[in-house]
């Protein structure tokens, strides 16, 4: 992982606004199987993955309503990234975590922006590392 990182959401850079406070909804340690890596015994059998979400929205209408429909559900955006996991394959960890970015981003127009970790709970290295991973950022383009 090289580059620079994507600097975290502050006042004048938040996505729904200059100056805007940044709500977001968290999903932290989902855990999905799936077929995911460069190697050749990674891709013959199936590994354990955790993933945790940040997703950017602005949340003041449920806090004011108290309802469900005025919010991103995040029961639906944990199943949705657990479905990128569980249905394709991909030999990057990168690739992974940009593919489940996308859905998010596409699953519900409120959805500004998203931070997608990857992690692999049982990485190929003959060193004593408990998990390796990628961390990605996106947001919705300016319409």
């Amino acid at each position: 992982m090289s580059g620079a990182a994507v600097p975290p959401p502050g006042p004048g850079r938040h996505p729904t606004g200059p100056g805007r406070r940044g709500d977001r909804i968290e999903v932290r340690g989902l855990r999905a199987t799936g077929v995911h890596g460069a190697l050749e015994e990674e891709r013959r059998r199936a590994q354990p993955f955790a993933v945790d979400l940040d997703v950017w929205a602005d949340l003041a209408p449920a806090a004011a309503s108290d309802r469900l429909t005025d919010t991103v559900d995040y029961g639906a955006l944990a199943e949705a990234a657990q479905s990128v996991v569980t249905a394709g394959s991909y030999r990057l960890l990168e690739a992974l975590a940009g593919e489940i970015a996308r859905v998010l981003l596409a699953a519900d127009d409120r959805v500004r922006g998203v931070s997608v970790t990857v992690r692999k709970l049982r990485p190929p290295l003959p060193l004593d590392v408990a998990t390796t991973g990628v961390r990605i950022v996106r947001w919705r383009e300016p319409r």
